[in-house]
């Protein structure tokens, strides 16, 4: 557990048990739990077999394919904290076993390794040219490369010391071994590279992204290929000539978030080594794809602020993705695509020590807006700055509210090589939060531990620190609640330092005093955020290094939230109405889509309970979406032309399942009901939902046999969900056991139809179990980008109710005609000598029947994609209006409406003309059948 960073496992090939994990330790601070460790049991247990000191970990470790007992480890000196990385050391080396990792030697100084300081080192042994292995060394600037060795590290030599293979070695510093040509190496780095001819000379390999890590090539056919990057994972089946793409894996690195304003709302994010992204929180395909998602900007690092009257126009922080020096800030505007950079002062920084930058802009600087004036936009370095007109001019609105240690604010990279891409900037604002409340009262975080208020926009600042919060602790967010303008939150850690507890922080009186609302918060997680909910008083979320926590009382207790969110570190929430949204690092956005319950919820849980759902919007998804969706399966594409992957399959309790493959998910479509279960909450449970009048419209009962099983609600003890579709029962469907074989399909077939979906207005939900009932009231809105009126809602519903009358109608004919024509064929066949005497008169009744079956329905249809050979049937015309006229949330067209009364008025001629079928030729029939003794052919 304490060991925290893994360098690099490896499996012996012969015995899967005996496992070697190069272990580099806490790189935030000395530990023990660090080194070459081996297992023989599959990592049941382990045993330390190699260890330098507290401050060096193994972050390499070959092993030769030829004899597994020969090893190779690299060891790397680092440390790194808020404000300086150091690679190297005299910890730093290369060793070498050969007895399994029994014992060892070091070979750093062998002949032809250079003899300075050591600092990042790779390793690989060629599986295909005995005794040659290779070594990447970070070490004084002219000797910084690739070396090889002929045999086994007795001897190496400096094969290419091209400063492309060794760029910002602390972060790359990897080499791989071909395993089918011994003069073929790769190195990774910002590119992939590989040489041919032994390390003399190398050629750059296109890869999906850039900053390169990890290569596995199979060792039975080298041009099989996994390479792993900033971007995700890609395979190549050539050797590395093309790649597949990296957009098939949700593994986004966000900073900040954001949301704008817009139905349905997007969300925005700064992404580690990519551009800004936004992305709707639903899609009209039913899945939410790339090609719904929008750049706006090249930001990687910093905060995002998208403008609150004009979505369209979005800041987002860039350093390091972008032109523009220290602190690149940039303004996009969607409608021309272009970006302009506005920072405050944009001078060079890169390879810059900090204390000699004019201001200091930290990797993630804090941009926001005004909540009073949306012409007013913050920005905050070691100063904090304000901009009136958009970014085109800055006024400095405080001192230096860091506390300005020039200690701090050196080189970073240690004595061997430089590193000052920006990550490292210290004694800046890590947070800034203009106060909902109050104009002119903005709080500012830092760094390095401190907090200031300035209540008059700037002209002073108080410093108000609490006296818990550690020193040099990065205060990454300060949180105004809703409902007290004094009350305030504060997240900070301390992880960078070593101290991997949580802190957590509240005031109640503007400032004057903080209280640690820790709580029961549990010890070693990282507290990167907290959020306080506008609605429910005390209702907080902290994001953290594994995920969200959430308390119900203000910090006194906190749980952890699951609801299928991964174990990954949370950078940043935001409560939007009545979402939670997430920006994880490394699993790109997830979202909690109805926090409603959590208002709700009694501290203790406990009872029976309903709980008001919220305000439902109607939404329509496009007429194709999810079409292809089979029960298991994996569909290639959302709709026609929009791609995107989705698996389907059952779960062991019947319901069904979908995983998202390389496309995001949609909120439930339709009103969510959640409702808490007590231990003893045994037995059916009902949900029933009524009109504001009082009209039942549709019931659900847990133990319905006959209802699909997601349709069931659940009586899990606990809290429970249950989404309905805002539809009314649709028509009775056709039956298809009644149905000739050649017209039953091979696929499972998909839903039947549903009935019409509710017009706007309010509902009524009741759940009841036992001999207890309780209810509950919500609204059902229209999407706010319509203009359709409540009479065009009326008229669509109406229409649609019709026609799945209609087909009700005809489906209940088609089932009644299909199962006299059963009982007809018995005795048409009869026996061979036609005893009874009725094969005729049942053959020629039964083509009367066909012949009204054959308009209804196409009774030559042998699959359902099979409708070009033969005319459709009024059921085909019927399911064509239902499209048609619900595709929409408008009122339907008049030739819609014109083609509906004439298709209803066709099928009841025809089921008049069955039911005059049934009362002459099917009762003469049956006269004929009872008079010899035989029974009848029922009518229905």
């Amino acid at each position: 557990r304490e060991t925290r960073f893994v360098g690099r496992i490896r499996i012996h090939p012969d015995d899967p048990d005996l496992v070697y994990v190069a272990a580099l330790g806490d790189v935030f601070g000395a530990n023990e739990e660090r080194g070459v460790f081996r297992s023989r049991d599959a990592g049941k247990t382990w045993s330390k077999v190699l260890y330098r000191d507290a401050d060096t970990g193994a972050v390499d470790l070959a092993m030769d394919p030829r004899n597994p007992r020969i090893l190779f480890a690299a060891f790397w000196q680092t440390r790194r904290n808020f404000w300086n990385i150091s690679s190297g050391g005299p910890g730093s080396g290369l060793f070498r076993s050969t007895d399994g990792g029994d014992s060892w030697t070091e070979i750093s100084r062998n002949p032809g390794l250079p003899t300075g300081p050591l600092g990042k080192l790779g390793v690989a042994v060629s599986p295909a040219h005995s005794g040659r292995v290779w070594a990447l060394v970070e070490t004084e600037a002219e000797k910084t490369g690739l070396y090889r060795s002929e045999d086994y590290g007795e001897s190496w030599a400096l094969v290419s010391s091209h400063r492309d293979l060794m760029h910002r070695p602390w972060y790359y510093t990897h080499v791989f071994a071909d395993p089918g040509h011994g003069e073929t190496v790769y190195v990774a780095n910002l590119a992939l590279w590989k040489s041919t001819d032994g390390g003399a000379s190398f050629t750059e390999i296109q890869t999906p992204h850039g900053d390169n890590h990890d290569l596995w090539i199979d060792p039975a056919d080298p041009n099989r290929m996994i390479e792993g990057n900033d971007g995700g994972a890609c395979v190549s089946c050539n050797g590395g000539q093309t790649w597949s793409p990296i957009y098939n894996q949700p593994t986004a690195q966000f900073y900040r978030i954001d949301t704008d304003n817009q139905y349905p709302y997007r969300v925005y994010a700064t992404q580690q080594d990519n551009t800004t992204i936004s992305t709707p929180s639903a899609a009209v395909w039913g899945a939410i794809t790339l090609g719904d998602c929008t750049y706006p900007g090249t930001g990687e690092s910093g905060f995002v602020a998208v403008h609150p009257e004009d979505p369209n126009i979005v800041y987002c922080g860039a350093i390091g993705s972008s032109p523009g020096g220290a602190g690149a800030l940039q303004r996009y505007d969607h409608r021309t695509g272009q970006i302009q950079l506005v920072n405050v002062w944009p001078e060079a920084a890169l390879g810059i020590a900090p204390k000699d930058m004019r201001y200091r802009f930290a990797w993630t600087f804090p941009i926001v807006f005004s909540p009073h004036d949306s012409g007013v936009l913050y920005a905050a370095g070691n100063q904090v700055f304000r901009s009136r007109d958009e970014g085109m001019s800055w006024e400095k609105i405080s001192p230096d509210l860091s506390l300005n240690d020039i200690a701090r604010q050196g080189s970073s990279g240690g004595d061997i090589t430089g590193e000052n891409a920006g990550a490292e900037v210290h004694a800046t604002c890590a947070s800034l939060a203009p106060s909902p409340h109050r104009r002119g009262e903005i709080w500012a975080s830092t760094d390095d531990g401190l907090i200031h208020v300035t209540r008059d926009d700037g002209e002073s600042w108080q410093n108000v620190t609490p006296p818990g919060i550690p020193e040099l602790a990065y205060v990454g967010c300060v949180e105004i609640s809703r409902y007290d303008p004094d009350t305030i939150y504060v997240a900070a850690t301390r992880y960078k330092l070593g101290d991997y507890q949580p802190y957590l922080f509240r005031t109640t009186d503007g400032g004057r005093t903080f209280e640690s609302i820790n709580g029961d918060f549990p010890v070693g997680e990282i507290t990167r955020v907290v959020r306080a909910d506008p609605v429910r008083k005390g209702l907080l979320f902290v994001g953290t290094e594994t995920g969200v926590y959430c308390s119900l009382n203000d910090g006194q207790s906190w749980m952890r939230m699951g609801g299928g969110l991964p174990v990954a570190p949370v950078y940043d929430l935001k409560i939007k109405g009545t979402d939670l949204v997430a920006g994880t690092h490394g699993r790109s956005f997830w979202i909690l889509d109805d926090i409603t319950p959590l208002r709700g919820l009694t501290e203790d849980g406990g009872g029976r309970r309903l709980f008001e759902p919220r305000t439902t919007v109607r939404t329509k998804l496009h007429f194709g979406a999810l079409r292809s969706l089979r029960p298991s399966g994996v569909a290639l594409g959302v709709a026609p032309g929009v791609g995107g992957g989705i698996r389907t399959f059952r779960k062991p309790d019947g319901t069904g399942g979908r995983e998202y493959l390389d496309v995001g998910e949609n909120p439930p479509n339709g009103a969510i009901v959640y409702y808490w279960l007590d231990e003893d909450g045994s037995g059916p449970v009902s949900l029933a939902f009524y009109d504001e009048g009082g009209t039942a419209i549709a019931s659900f009962r847990s133990d319905d046999s006959s209802l699909p099983a997601a349709k069931c609600p659940s009586v899990r003890h606990g809290l429970n969900r249950f989404v309905w579709d805002l539809k009314y029962p649709g028509p009775e469907p056709l039956d298809l056991r009644l149905a000739p074989p050649r017209n039953k399909p091979l696929a499972e077939p998909g839903d039947p139809p549903a009935g019409p979906t509710v017009v706007p207005g309010r509902y009524r939900v009741e759940m009841s179990l036992g001999s207890e009932t309780m209810a509950a009231e919500f609204s059902v809105v229209m999407d706010p980008r319509l203009s359709t009126t409540p009479e065009g809602y009326r008229r669509q519903f109406e229409l649609v109710r019709q026609l799945t009358a209609s087909l009700g109608k005809l489906n209940a004919a088609v089932n009644r005609i299909r199962r006299l024509k059963q009982r007809l064929s018995v005795l048409a066949g009869g026996s061979e000598d036609d005893k009874h005497g009725l094969a005729a008169e049942a053959k020629a009744v039964a083509e009367k029947l066909t012949a009204v079956e054959a308009v209804l329905v196409d009774i030559h249809r042998e699959a359902p994609r099979d409708v070009l050979r033969n005319p459709a049937g009024l059921n085909d015309t019927l399911l064509a209006l239902i499209s048609q006229v619900s595709m929409s949330d408008t009122a339907p067209t008049e030739s819609a409406a014109a083609v509906s009364k004439e298709t209803m008025a066709r099928i009841d001629a025809e089921i008049g003309k069955f039911e005059r079928l049934v009362a002459t030729e099917v009762a003469a029939f049956n006269r004929l059948a009872l008079e010899r003794e035989v029974e009848a052919a029922s009518g229905g």
